[in-house]
């Protein structure tokens, strides 16, 4: 069980939890994903009736070769966004996906609660420090490269391992700034092949040993829709595969643009681990 403080409200993670991703973007890799500023509180409405316990809000593409905006596009973006749905549906817990420190104090002061870096601070010095003032839980993502450079022949001799020692030295200058809650997530699809990706799946339980809640994000990426020869729209079955192999493994959180199939396979996954241990 893992308790994170978002804000003054207390998240208590004693089974897996869903979060639904709300992209402010019209760049996504997921097209359906793309949501404009008058669908965005149908969205929000829909994932938490759906059983979402978190919206993750990104205004930033961050697929392979996308377009970098500036932090002042992005803010316009992420801010009225966030500020909508508190003001809708005030317990809400946000998280704000963002590699920029600006953004990220902007948008806690709009209402967010978490902050989600693919970065983990390598592409802006100020992330952690700034974390560590807001008194946030951080998710702390791996990535190899930049979004602009990830997917360019990545090479590791032991990507498990390899990824690993990133988050054990991390998590002590998270910690140092001021971090209390941290999220690892391995990064699927961030300065990766297939085969690394799969191979962080199959060792997710590998990284419990850091005490910390696993995030896992594979929602309709590459490495499902391209090796079954499909489309990101088709890919929702595999998907829920994938998110059901992590699950078994250790993850702790999903992060998905499906929140109702996504919640489903929580469900039953934690219905056998109840017949198991009791």
């Amino acid at each position: 069980m893992f308790t994170l403080n978002c804000k003054g409200k207390l998240l208590v993670v004693d089974k897996p939890i869903v979060m639904g991703i709300i992209n402010t973007t019209p760049d996504s890799f997921y097209r359906n994903s793309r949501i404009g500023a008058d669908e965005i509180l149908p969205q929000a409405e829909r994932m938490l009736r759906e059983g979402a316990v978190v919206l993750d809000i990104g205004g930033q593409s961050t697929r392979p070769g996308s377009a970098r905006i500036g932090v002042e596009q992005e803010l316009q973006r992420v801010v009225p966004a966030i500020a909508a749905i508190i003001q809708q549906f005030p317990d809400t817990v946000i998280s704000i996906d963002t590699y920029h420190s600006a953004v990220a104090v902007e948008a806690v002061a709009a209402g967010a609660s978490i902050v989600n870096d693919i970065s983990a601070g390598t592409m802006d010095a100020a992330m952690i420090p700034a974390v560590g003032q807001l008194g946030v839980p951080y998710i702390c993502m791996h990535i190899k490269g930049t979004p602009d450079n990830m997917q360019h022949d990545p090479v590791y001799e032991d990507v498990t391992r390899e990824v690993l020692d990133y988050f054990t030295r991390k998590l002590p200058a998270c910690k140092e700034a001021g971090i209390h809650d941290i999220i690892i997530d391995p990064g699927i699809g961030f300065g990766k092949t297939f085969r690394h990706n799969f191979e962080l799946i199959r060792n997710l339980g590998a990284f419990s040993i850091l005490q910390k809640p696993i995030l896992l994000g594979v929602s309709r990426k590459s490495t499902i829709y391209r090796t079954l020869g499909i489309t990101a729209e088709e890919a929702l079955n595999g998907t829920t595969v994938l998110n059901t192999i992590g699950l078994m493994r250790g993850a702790s959180i999903l992060r998905v643009h499906d929140v109702k199939e996504a919640v489903e396979a929580v469900r039953l996954f934690s219905e056998i681990e109840l017949e198991l241990t009791g």
